[in-house]
């Protein structure tokens, strides 16, 4: 919640009228409710933590109607008439609101004059995946045309997997992969064991692989034959390219998540989709792939996503064969 004050009367009367909020919120806010200057002595902020939202409405009708008064006990009627108020509720509804990038400064300050800041270097970024998306697409067209072969001379069904992906900002896209399943496949298994381990506790959706845990489903048996090829070295991922071309993926960022995926996140977890497009590799299918917790994964991802460069993206790409030869993770 932001408070500001306007008064006819100039600065020192909306300061004065600022401090008596201050006061009348910290002596009736619970504990685990922050109270200070968003803006130094210009604008009053106040997080509530630890809310249940259902119903954003309804609470925020409750809230303004406390605050309303609590304020007219405190002030006077000229110093309320000064007051404005405004709600911000973090984090943003994709699951029923318009996807897009965050307008509310209020809660995303750093991201927004973060990307206005590497305006140039986000230039350099998408040319790079253009010019890389579209050499490999040429240079793997005859990987592409026996890939094709294989799966269709192996089993029933399309030669692409299309699934509904989450990217940047809650945009969904259709995220493109060779076939390694059988058509048809109940999805809830994966559905089942990928909410567990977003939400488990570290080893409780782990499975024992060549003496190390490995935090993916292994032994799945809706993957075909030819898919297990595909998936161990990682060839199911080259149709992946035409998203990086369509701008809807980027060569190197965050792996883009399932729907049921994003429904099983905790609020930290989302900021994963919000400072960088998700990508074909990143830091985490380099230093680690399956061997790393879910949790570890997307501090890997926001480490990247913090300090990313153009170099950066070049030296995990150089990296990216390495990991793919060793095979490490991959499932």
């Amino acid at each position: 919640m932001l408070l500001e004050a306007e008064s006819t009367e100039g600065r020192k009367d909306e300061a004065k009228t600022l401090d008596c909020i201050m006061k009348t919120l910290l002596s009736s806010s619970r504990d685990t409710d922050l109270i200070g200057w968003y803006k130094d002595r210009t604008i009053l902020g106040a997080i509530f933590t630890g809310l249940v939202v259902n119903d954003r409405r309804s609470v925020l009708d409750t809230f303004l109607t406390k605050i309303n008064n609590t304020l007219r006990e405190e002030l006077t009627s000229a110093q309320f008439g000064q007051v404005r108020i405004s709600f911000h509720l973090f984090p943003d509804d994709w699951d029923h609101g318009k996807p897009g990038p965050p307008t509310n400064a209020a809660l995303y300050p750093d991201l927004v004059s973060h990307d206005k800041g590497q305006r140039t270097l986000l230039i350099v970024k998408r040319t790079f995946d253009i010019v890389g998306s579209s050499i490999m697409l040429i240079l793997l067209a005859p990987l592409f045309f026996v890939i094709a072969l294989a799966i269709k001379l192996s089993s029933r069904g399309p030669v692409f997997y299309r699934q509904q992906r989450v990217g940047r900002y809650g945009q969904t896209f259709t995220f493109l992969k060779f076939r390694s399943m059988i058509v048809n496949n109940d999805s809830n298994v994966h559905k089942d064991f990928v909410t567990r381990l977003i939400a488990s506790k570290p080893g409780e959706t782990a499975s024992e692989e060549s003496g190390a845990n490995v935090y993916k489903l292994t032994n799945d048996k809706r993957i075909t034959r030819v898919g297990k090829v595909l998936r161990r070295t990682s060839l199911d991922e080259l149709p992946q390219f035409l998203n990086v071309l369509k701008g809807e993926m980027s060569l190197v960022g965050p792996r883009p998540p399932i729907p049921y995926e994003l429904a099983a996140y905790q609020t930290w977890h989302r900021q994963r989709l919000l400072a960088v497009k998700p990508g074909i590799t990143g830091l985490w299918q380099v230093m680690g792939r399956s061997s790393v917790r879910f949790d570890e994964m997307v501090r890997l991802d926001l480490r990247y996503a913090s300090t990313w460069t153009p170099w950066l993206d070049l030296k995990i790409l150089l990296r990216t064969p390495g990991a793919v030869i060793k095979g490490s993770g991959a499932y």
